[in-house]
């Protein structure tokens, strides 16, 4: 599934709402790559999520697909919560066609944007926080530091090239500093 995941351009992860998180399949997919959430490589490809409901709990999926996407590198476009009763009115399976058409329609137009956004804020934290506390903590013979040496990490302002304005270059200096006093 990594190698699936990798040669495509985007990917939708989709999963019916069981006790308000995802399925039980989808979950022990996401548990047996977590190991990519510490090696990210997903970065220049782009993701959204699918979830359906009975009544509640669909959002709370959405976010945690989506955060998870962005963990593992994908530019996330914002996934959507179908609501999906049996018996299905007409009115309702229209509803749902326009919603995945209209949502199919931005995911389409991320595809076609820039590969490799700015990253945020938060994601910059995420990045050079992670990094710093690897190298201070870890040594050649852990998988995540040696993938990080591998990828250049250690020596770059974030995953992949960037150019960061003033202000991200001196909240990454800070966030740097800040993790090193913190391990």
């Amino acid at each position: 599934m990594i190698e699936k995941l990798w040669q495509s351009d985007g990917v939708i992860f989709a999963s019916p709402t069981y006790a308000f998180q995802v399925s039980g399949l989808m979950k022990t997919f996401l548990d047996r790559t977590t190991f990519l959430l510490h090696r990210p490589r997903f970065f220049g490809k782009t993701c959204t999520s699918i979830a359906v409901q009975g009544v509640y709990g669909g959002q709370d999926v959405v976010k945690y697909l989506d955060f998870v996407g962005g963990g593992l590198g994908f530019n996330v476009v914002k996934g959507i919560s179908l609501t999906a009763l049996e018996p299905m009115q007409e009115r309702d399976r229209q509803k749902i066609a326009r919603t995945l058409l209209k949502h199919s329609r931005r995911f389409y137009s991320s595809l076609t944007k820039p590969a490799y956004p700015a990253p945020s804020l938060f994601r910059l934290m995420a990045f050079r926080m992670g990094r710093t506390s690897m190298q201070q903590m870890l040594d050649n013979d852990s998988y995540d530091y040696t993938y990080y040496m591998e990828q250049g990490w250690f020596a770059s302002s974030y995953y992949y090239p960037v150019r960061l304005g003033l202000l991200k270059k001196l909240v990454g200096k800070t966030f740097d500093w800040l993790a090193q006093v913190m391990t």
